[in-house]
Formats: C-alpha cells, structure tokens, sequence
C-alpha cells in the first residue's frame, strides 16, 4: 500500500476548511479489505459554489493542478458523473474526484460515510456497503477481476459490518442484485 501520507495529500485539506468528502474505490476497498497497489484516491467531494475559493485555497497552484474554475462549476453541476483530477505535482500522485449529482447512492453515502484515524490525521471514507455496490457496478461495465477480488476481500475481512437490507436495496436499484449472487453466493 502507498504510504497513507499520499492519501492525506488530498483528504487533510478537505478536511480543514470543512468540504464535505468521502473516500471510495480502491482506497475504501483497502480500508474494509486487504492493501493492494493503487495510483490514485476517489474522492466524492460535495462541492458547492460558495466553497470554491477555500477549495481553490486548499490546492494552491504551485503544489496541484487543479482545472480552471469554469470546467470545476461545469463539473459539479452535472446530473451525474461529474468529474475532474487533482494532482499533486511533487509525487504525481492523482486524485479522481467525482461530484454528487442527482444519484441516490452517492448522497445516501454521504449522510452515513465513516471517520477512521490515519496516522495523525482522520479520513472520512464511503460506507461498506456503497463500496460494494461501486465496485460491483465498475465489476459490470469494464470486467475487471480486481473488482471481484476487491468485493471478496472485503466481505472476507469486513462481512460482518455490512448491514445487508441496506445492501440488497442499493443492489436491486442498481439492478446489482443477480451479479452479486453471482459472486457472492454466500452472503
């Protein structure tokens, strides 16, 4: 696993200016699961308008690149799938960071996300159960096995947290729940 300080790059200056994030994908998945490379952080950012300048501030231009502020507000607007990329110049090292949109998922997300210490510092992560689905779903449309092995290592590490009505009810409105038993026949 990359060292946690690559992760805080991105999460620590969220976290002191008060931007509402959570922490998802391969990231989340090593938290309820088992390390495994990764070469960037998915970030749900809940970025509103009046927030701009202390995000802007959070990310100066000699250390990030962050995209223009017309393609950021373009972005966050979006109904769903809103996205665009931090970097940290020094390490390369990326953020994804995805905005909310209109997607039940997401913001359910956001209202029970999770706070885990990290070294010094804290990082707010995506529940379980919305990690499984996510990976589940990216499992769907590009194939990848990482996914799967992801899901299994987390049920595997994790199983006991996952509040399953909660889960069974975001799989069925992702229509997720037929692949999951395909995987996961167990639970």
């Amino acid at each position: 696993m990359q060292s946690p300080n690559l992760f805080l790059l991105f999460t620590a200056p969220l976290d002191d200016v008060g931007i509402p994030y959570m922490v998802t994908g391969s990231v989340a998945a090593i938290v309820y699961g088992e390390p495994r490379l990764t070469h960037d952080i998915d970030l749900v950012v809940s970025l509103r308008e009046d927030m701009l300048p202390s995000f802007y501030q959070s990310f100066p231009e000699d250390r990030f690149y962050v995209p223009p502020e017309e393609v950021l507000r373009v972005e966050m607007t979006r109904r769903q799938r809103g996205h665009v990329n931090l970097i940290h110049f020094e390490t390369g090292f990326k953020a994804d960071v995805y905005f909310p949109g209109e997607e039940r998922l997401i913001h359910w997300g956001l209202d029970n996300r999770k706070t885990y210490r990290l070294d010094e510092r804290t990082i707010t992560v995506a529940p379980l159960e919305y990690v499984l689905v996510k990976k589940l779903s990216f499992f769907r449309e590009g194939g990848s096995q990482k996914h799967v092995e992801d899901i299994r290592n987390m049920i595997r590490l994790s199983g006991e947290e996952i509040d399953t009505g909660v889960l069974e009810d975001h799989l069925s409105d992702a229509g997720l729940l037929d692949a999951w038993r395909v995987i996961c026949p167990t639970t």
